[in-house]
């Protein structure tokens, strides 16, 4: 990971335009392609961000001091740097990924053995299926031969949504398995998440944590 610490200008040129005037920023360039800008004030979420594939060129010459970043769409994100702070690089290796509490991975474990959960003639290909970010909780494919990524939550939020999304970008990527849809799977979705998820194409299936031990409600039913 290359970490600079820059007064910089960020424009963003695609679907949309975006400015970013003057300011110190930090600019996290990772081992995956992606460039992401950050103010100090927001958490994790970045000002900017390019998603792999993509290309970063440095200019030279009367360019020196200008980023441009090219995706796969032909998107631009050109950051001008105006004096740079801090420039390192770091090597992080790669990640053993979340090690998720006892309910999410117990969730994990139910929802493979009843994949059918997910619909009538889901089958297994298997759980904790490997990226070069982590591991997807199930791998699974629908009645229509489809690969189907599944991320799992106890309370599904905005940011378990980010994370499916980076694994279906690496997912498509794999000829044997494209394309890949994703399912993001929680006992609760969050209103913010279910509308990005929906957004970026990922369908919700809210788990019953009982139903799938295999017991049954003890409220009165109407049949």
């Amino acid at each position: 990971m290359r970490l600079v610490i820059a007064r910089c200008s960020v424009d963003y040129a695609g679907r949309l335009t975006a400015h970013l005037p003057s300011a110190p920023r930090l600019i996290l360039v990772k081992a995956d392609g992606s460039v992401s800008i950050h103010a100090d004030d927001r958490a994790y979420k970045p000002l900017n961000w390019m998603s792999p594939p993509c290309t970063l060129k440095e200019g030279s010459g009367e360019d020196e001091g200008v980023w441009t970043v090219i995706n796969k769409a032909g998107e631009k994100l050109i950051i001008t740097m105006e004096e740079v702070l801090h420039d390192s690089t770091h090597e992080l290796g790669v990640d053993p990924g979340l090690i998720k509490d006892g309910v999410e991975a117990h969730l994990q474990e139910l929802l493979a053995d009843r994949i059918d959960t997910l619909g009538e003639g889901y089958t297994l290909i298997r759980r904790e299926y490997m990226t070069a970010i982590g591991p997807v909780d199930i791998l699974c494919r629908d009645a229509d031969g489809q690969t189907v990524a599944v991320e799992i939550k106890r309370r599904g939020e905005i940011d378990g949504v980010e994370q499916l999304t980076r694994y279906l970008e690496l997912l498509n990527r794999d000829p044997h398995l494209a394309p890949v849809r994703g399912i993001f799977a929680a006992q609760e979705i969050k209103p913010q998440a279910r509308v990005l998820a929906t957004d970026r194409g990922i369908g919700c299936h809210v788990l019953d944590y009982d139903a799938l031990r295999g017991i049954e409600d003890d409220k009165l039913r109407l049949f």
